[in-house]
């Protein structure tokens, strides 16, 4: 299989010389936002029976099909001289439409060579419980498995660096620090982390804990008098992982036991990785000795998953739910977009509002509509989220686009009023309980079908214009604190 970026090009490969030239086209065509917010994340997928453009989620194939696709095949039909028929496909459906075809067959061995291949297969389904068994008694989830991770520019590096570790390969940077915002993913790469270094080297030894439970037992072993023991149980790890360690900040004791454990573990070409919410610059709480050796390694940063990194959360999310529940994994474009505008601050409230969706509606989560959607949740984002008031995201988006809150009132209609007046009525319309009229009233005793047409005229541009859409991921950020 041949796959690289939609701008990327394959000279090598005739196809993707094709795709190459129409992407160029389309560039220029659609904009740079555009293409860069649909087209960019898309690959070209090459093997014996087809080839195929695989758009990065299901929203952003359906978008191509009915804006973009048309011209993709009278382009593609101009370039390619053998007449090769062109599919589309999301990623989800390539990775679920059959993993045995997308397996690499591997070459005949030669008539003398050792029999490794097979050795190694048999090995490995006998590993596979092993490491089960062993993961369950650390504490590690099932469901936190690299094939389960949706990566993306926000996490691509840590998702990246995870897998070179997990595979023991030589050339690591020691310790590794993931950091990032509470529920974006930490927790899952370093559980996914640990289940794959047991499954590659069943006779090495994990040892994954929290913060939290390192200082408990650090405690009970000093009322014990077992830290002799729980020190050794601990320098003996060949990888040893430790989530959230900012857990420890302000504990002295505990601080002092990490700090020596690290030192002998990496010393000893032992691999650490660990979590934390903040970089180590940040932890202002923690021992100096300590912090300055957790920026000593590879420290990385995980981001806020953008747009199309949520709505490929989703959609992975909802193929799990639907495996579970035995029903169509399909939902209505306008639903995904709408809760991935909503939780941009946790994918675990991300996938929790689908997970409320699916158990209201179950396999009728297809038919849902927007409506019923925002209805059903309603009374989850009353609770949760503080109250936002018009004035509120006057004065945010005001500031946002440099302008002065009279501005968004004013019957002002030049483009760099009018824009930002219209992502305000949009905000009012998305995050407070106001009413139509009375969010026109708000905005200069504005009739409430101009509102409407400003929601409406958002709610295309978020799908086209990167940088609006952009706006809108900060804007929601800056008003739910």
């Amino acid at each position: 299989m041949t796959s690289r970026g939609a701008a990327g090009a394959m000279a090598s490969a005739p196809a993707g010389a094709v795709w190459t030239k129409t992407c160029q086209v389309l560039k220029h065509e659609l904009g740079e936002a555009t293409f860069g917010s649909w087209l960019g994340q898309a690959a070209l997928r090459e093997t014996a029976e087809e080839v195929c453009v695989v758009a990065a989620t299901g929203v952003a194939r359906d978008w191509i099909r009915r804006h973009a696709w048309r011209r993709i095949g009278e382009l593609w039909a101009q370039n390619d001289p053998l007449g090769r028929r062109l599919d589309l496909k999301s990623r989800m459906e390539v990775e679920s439409a059959g993993m045995a075809a997308h397996t690499p067959i591997p070459a005949p061995a030669a008539a003398n060579a050792p029999e490794t291949p097979q050795v190694f297969e048999v090995e490995a389904e006998v590993a596979a419980p092993v490491a089960a068994r062993q993961g369950r008694l650390l504490g590690l989830q099932d469901r936190f498995s690299f094939e389960t991770f949706v990566s993306g520019p926000a996490n691509e590096f840590a998702f990246a660096v995870a897998r070179r570790v997990a595979n023991w390969s030589d050339g690591h940077f020691n310790p590794v620090l993931f950091h990032g915002p509470y529920g974006f993913g930490k927790t899952h790469l370093l559980n996914a982390l640990a289940w794959e270094a047991m499954k590659s080297a069943p006779d090495r030894r994990v040892v994954y804990l929290t913060a939290e439970r390192f200082t408990t037992t650090f405690v009970k072993a000093i009322q014990d008098r077992q830290t002799q023991a729980f020190k050794d149980d601990l320098r003996n790890a060949d990888l040893l992982l430790i989530d959230d360690v900012h857990f420890v900040a302000g504990k002295t004791q505990t601080q002092e036991e990490l700090f020596h454990t690290l030192i002998a573990l990496v010393e000893d070409g032992r691999r650490v990785v660990l979590t934390a919410d903040r970089s180590p610059t940040e932890l202002s709480e923690m021992e100096p000795r300590l912090r300055s050796h957790l920026q000593a390694g590879l420290v990385c940063g995980i981001e806020p998953a953008d747009r199309t990194l949520r709505l490929g959360i989703l959609e992975r999310k909802l193929q799990t739910l639907a495996t579970q529940g035995r029903f169509v994994p399909a939902a209505r474009g306008e639903v995904l977009q709408f809760l991935a505008d909503r939780f941009t601050d946790s994918v675990r409230e991300l996938e929790g509002a689908l997970n409320t969706l699916v158990a209201r509606v179950g396999g009728d989560i297809a038919r849902l509509t927007l409506d019923e959607a925002q209805g059903i949740l309603r009374p989850h984002l009353s609770v949760t989220e503080r109250k936002v008031t018009v004035d509120m995201i006057q004065k945010t988006v005001a500031e946002h686009y440099a302008l002065k809150q009279a501005d968004l009132i004013s019957e002002r209609r030049a483009r760099a009023v009018a824009r930002p007046r219209q992502v305000a009525m949009w905000l009012a319309k998305q995050i407070t309980t106001r009413s139509l009229p009375d969010i026109g009233r708000r905005f200069g005793g504005r009739d409430h079908t101009t509102v409407l047409h400003a929601v409406r005229r958002i709610e295309a541009l978020k799908a086209e214009d990167a940088a609006i859409a952009r706006d809108i991921d900060v804007l929601l950020r800056k008003l739910r604190g």
